[in-house]
């Protein structure tokens, strides 16, 4: 009896391993660095409703959530091993590779599906549609993601970018002097503008905004970018994405817990502001043909093509990496667990 007893808790233990083993062997949970490649907002909203949940630690994971300075920087801190993993602009990542070829980041799943970036304008001004845009000043800083795929967008729309003239205004600073007239318009991710221009007086009726995505770019947005030696883990890169998928899932079909989960990270947040932004993201980046199709993280190799092809026409690169240089998608979760949950 004694015997058997012995092999049925060494049965069980064995399930256990088997189920997470990168982590129960050492009866511990794996640490694992993510940068928000933002402040604590909407945009982080699935990333710590997984957390708030307890799916990352159910995964066996034990995940540091920080936040960051843009995109370039993100990709930078995981290029240089200090984060496992970053939510940023894959135009961005492709840059990086290009310009550090031995980098070897890539993208394991798709954050939006829809890019976000976007020119905004006042609508009782002169400016009716895009090719209107040519010769104006607009707000924007060098590292702005928008303002570096605008000769994407203009060719797009038929016109010459190098007569628009940039303003390198801190946005605090820029977003006032935007509502005051001090400017044509201003490139920004369109969530981040719309609610930034409210919160100083100007109503969203009021602004026209030209999304990229509405005007012949099919490049993707933010996605979850990972290196090398991070991807080398790939029971704990696996469980990331997978608990991730979930907390994103869930935020898109409740947006209301997705900003509670944000006020609880950040108290100084307004949970009712936070709502309303990851309204705006959901509706506008999240669910779209694309996620109900595929489900939420993954890509199609034509969107990943043409997201290559843009951002090397935009950024004038000197190469145009491979779709396997940029993407992999064998951590993603299955088809069902991706799925959206459609009301």
């Amino acid at each position: 009896m004694m015997q058997r007893r012995s092999l049925l808790r060494a049965g069980a233990a064995a399930g256990v391993l088997a189920a997470t083993p990168f982590v129960r062997a050492q009866g511990t949970l794996q640490k694992f660095k993510f940068n928000l490649g933002w402040k604590v907002e909407a945009t982080a909203a699935g990333f710590l409703l997984a957390q708030q949940r307890g799916y990352y630690k159910d995964a066996g994971l034990d995940v540091a959530i920080d936040t960051g300075n843009g995109s370039a920087a993100a990709i930078s801190l995981v290029g240089s091993g200090a984060y496992d993993a970053a939510s940023a602009d894959l135009a961005t990542m492709v840059e990086f590779n290009v310009n550090n070829p031995e980098a070897g980041l890539k993208a394991v799943a798709i954050q939006y599906d829809l890019n976000p970036n976007a020119i905004l304008v006042r609508k009782d001004g002169p400016i009716v549609k895009p090719a209107d845009l040519a010769g104006k000043t607009l707000l924007g800083q060098p590292f702005n993601a928008s303002r570096k795929l605008f000769p994407a967008f203009a060719k797009a729309q038929g016109f010459d970018p190098s007569g628009v003239k940039w303003e390198n205004v801190t946005p605090d600073i820029g977003d006032t002097r935007f509502v005051k007239g001090d400017f044509d318009g201003a490139g920004y991710f369109y969530f981040t503008g719309l609610l930034n221009l409210k919160a100083r007086g100007m109503g969203l009726d009021q602004i026209r905004t030209f999304r990229f995505s509405d005007y012949g770019l099919q490049s993707y947005g933010n996605g979850l970018v990972a290196n090398a030696k991070s991807m080398e883990q790939a029971e704990a890169m696996k469980a990331f994405v997978k608990a991730t998928t979930r907390g994103w899932v869930e935020a898109i079909a409740d947006p209301r817990a997705g900003a509670a989960a944000v006020k609880a990270r950040e108290p100084l947040a307004q949970e009712a502001l936070e709502h309303e932004r990851l309204q705006l993201i959901v509706d506008g980046s999240m669910k779209t043909a694309g996620t109900r199709a595929h489900g939420w993280g993954a890509a199609t190799a034509e969107r990943l093509q043409a997201t290559i092809d843009e951002t090397v026409a935009a950024f004038g690169l000197k190469s145009s990496p491979s779709v396997a240089q940029i993407w992999t998608d064998r951590f993603l979760p299955t088809a069902a667990e991706r799925a959206l949950k459609l009301s």
